[in-house]
């Protein structure tokens, strides 16, 4: 028995060794082939992508070449020749689709989709946060740990301070690169589980289905590309029938491997896909245990099961802890707890609904029917089928515990859930349209011109939902020219917005401050301003993007306290006695007799769930030695003294 565990160990080790170093070496490629894209656009001077149809015809023969490279590495592994360079094609071509997919559209702009912008806003914040520290801290909040996981943002700040590029500005090469990079390791996973050919087409449609509908929110697009072959790797993991050769295997514990560094990859990224990911796996181990009992007759047969259920979560346990560990023990050290945060607080009108492409009439739409129908028909005698149908009814289960959660005052975010969904019904699409079109050939007496003919379609698809995929996100690239981005430009060429003004702001707040900005504490409703520069905030942008550490709706009380003051005197002891850190200085708007804020207040479940109100604050208040006051455009700087 020891020398069976002996040489499964063995095993384990070389089949994980061999896939982890070729995942590194596609990443390297991957990485360069974005990194030397992205360089080579940023040195022409293109138009504005919302103003001239140029990057737009340059990105559809950018996909193309993708494409053709992504069709050759098909046709090598198909005739079983220079396997080498095929797997440099298909590395060198996802990549490379990527990268031109959204790096030309965005060419001309230093933002990335939706600029700084609604959540692209917090988002920025935080990666202009850990860009300013490898400590963990709240994006936003000082002296807080950080409750959003830290992890995409973190490896972006590295990326930020390796550059010498400003959060803001290493926004968009970080997640176009991060992007291609999370494609090319998918498609290596996917080639260790699926025909070498298969994966390739398998792992183009996931990202292009990716880019279109989840590229917005980088982090969890990579999750999303991982997503499919994570769930194949669960089911190996959870579900093993006895089967000829099984000793010749590592006993489902490479899967088990796996499976909990993907889980523990997306608790460090994004909690929504962690949750619903364990979901899944969970729902596939009742499965799984289901089927053992119901062969082998008896409640052992759960043992295994449980061992690798445990395995899978001790291996995300370890990688969760590393971004959730300073929360934990702040929360459970007693010295704070949960108060206003309402992150599941947003019901939109897609949220309120099943989301079922299948039945669109669009290219996706096509596709996402086939995948159904394989998923079907396929469900009793195909692993990948089985893997993915247990990752698809997990979401629809998803959005209907999200939709019934809304009777208990609140959801589960499933509408969140459409771009992973799409992404597996993509991946079933591909063995559907694979499997489909050789049965028909077979019906059909095979003849001769079949295969090309089958190929014309599935390439002319390809090419067709690709460059369609710049106008799925034209609202997104239009914002990232239209946005004033960080050295107060906009890349339109149009007149900037008041954010032009933050530079000179940033450098009063230095000079009178005589502090680091990440020693400062500024209350602001122009948050975009944190977004640039690592200051503090008093207050968050809004409830459902503050740390519940916070108490969201105990500082905008005080605040509106603050404004009903009659005194300097009377404000300056509030401040002093502040029972949170208080702010060390005020960026207002300035409106005749007052200075103003624009606060805002959760309102679910109404849509949208956010009321914006306006606090105005007497100038009289700060007339007094304690405060120096500065007019910068429409903002008055209030720094205390």
């Amino acid at each position: 028995m020891s020398e069976r565990a002996s040489g499964r160990g063995a095993l384990l080790a070389r089949q994980a060794g061999e896939a982890v170093g070729e995942a590194v070496l596609a990443a390297v490629v991957a990485g360069v082939v974005a990194g030397v894209g992205l360089v080579a656009f940023s040195t022409v001077h293109w138009p504005a992508f919302n103003s001239s149809n140029v990057t737009r015809s340059l990105t559809t023969v950018g996909q193309v070449v993708a494409l053709a490279m992504l069709v050759a590495a098909v046709v090598l592994l198909r005739v079983h020749k220079w396997g080498w360079l095929a797997k440099l094609l298909s590395w060198g071509g996802i990549s490379a689709f990527v990268t031109v997919t959204l790096g030309m559209p965005l060419a001309a702009t230093k933002l990335y989709l939706f600029g700084i912008s609604v959540d692209q806003e917090f988002r920025t914040q935080y990666l202009t946060r850990l860009t300013d520290s490898t400590a963990l801290h709240d994006m936003n909040y000082i002296d807080i740990p950080p409750f959003y996981p830290a992890g995409w943002f973190w490896i972006g700040g590295r990326f930020a301070s390796l550059t010498g590029m400003a959060g803001w500005e290493a926004f968009k090469p970080y997640a176009i690169i991060g992007l291609a990079v999370a494609a090319v390791v998918a498609l290596v996973l996917w080639s260790k589980l699926i025909r070498a050919d298969w994966a390739v087409a398998v792992a183009a449609a996931t990202t292009a289905v990716t880019l279109a509908y989840g590229a917005p929110e980088a982090y969890s697009a990579v999750l999303t590309l991982l997503l499919g072959p994570a769930l194949v790797l669960a089911w190996g993991a959870l579900h093993r029938p006895a089967a000829p050769g099984s000793e010749e295997t590592a006993g489902g514990w490479g899967a088990v491997l796996g499976t909990g560094l993907f889980l523990g990859l997306a608790a460090t990224f994004y909690s929504l896909y962690f949750g619903v990911a364990v979901f899944a796996v969970c729902l596939m181990a009742l499965i799984a245990a289901g089927l053992a009992i119901r062969v082998q007759r008896t409640w052992r047969a759960l043992l295994p099961i449980l061992l690798r259920l445990i395995g899978i979560g001790v291996v995300a346990g370890v990688l969760a802890l590393t971004v959730w560990t300073p929360f934990l023990l702040k929360f459970v050290s007693g010295k704070a707890s949960l108060g206003s945060g309402s992150a599941f607080h947003y019901l939109p009108e897609s949220g309120s609904r099943l989301p079922l492409p299948m039945t669109e009439f669009d290219l996706l739409g096509i596709f996402s029917l086939l995948g159904i129908i394989w998923l079907v028909l396929r469900a009793a005698s195909s692993r990948r089928a089985q893997a993915l149908g247990i990752g698809v009814v997990a979401i629809y289960l998803w959005c209907l515990l999200s939709m019934a959660a809304t009777a208990a005052g609140t959801t589960l975010l499933a509408f969140r859930l459409e771009a992973p969904l799409d992404a597996l019904l993509a991946a079933a699409g591909v063995f559907g349209f694979a499997e489909g079109a050789r049965a028909i050939y077979q019906a059909l007496s095979e003849p001769g011109r079949f295969r090309l003919a089958a190929a014309a379609v599935a390439i002319a698809g390809a090419i067709g939902f690709s460059q369609n995929i710049p106008t799925v996100l034209a609202t997104e690239i239009d914002t990232a020219y239209t946005d004033t981005d960080g050295n107060g430009a906009r890349a339109d060429q149009r007149a900037p917005s008041a954010v032009s003004h933050y530079r000179e702001i940033d450098a009063k707040l230095l000079e009178q401050t005589g502090r680091p900005r990440d020693k400062s504490v500024v209350l602001t409703a122009d948050t975009s301003f944190l977004a640039i520069y690592p200051y503090y905030g008093f207050q968050a942008l809004t409830s459902h993007y503050a740390n519940p550490l916070a108490d969201f709706a105990a500082r905008t009380a005080e605040i509106q306290r603050w404004a009903t003051l009659k005194t300097p005197q009377e404000l300056t002891d509030a401040l002093n006695h502040c029972r949170w850190r208080a702010p060390d200085a005020f960026l207002f708007r300035n409106s005749g007799t007052q200075y103003t804020l624009r606060l805002s207040q959760d309102v679910y479940p109404n849509d949208p769930n956010v009321k914006r109100f306006t606090v105005a604050f007497p100038k009289a208040l700060f007339e007094d030695p304690h405060y120096r006051i500065t007019d910068i455009g429409p903002f008055t700087l209030v720094v205390r003294v």
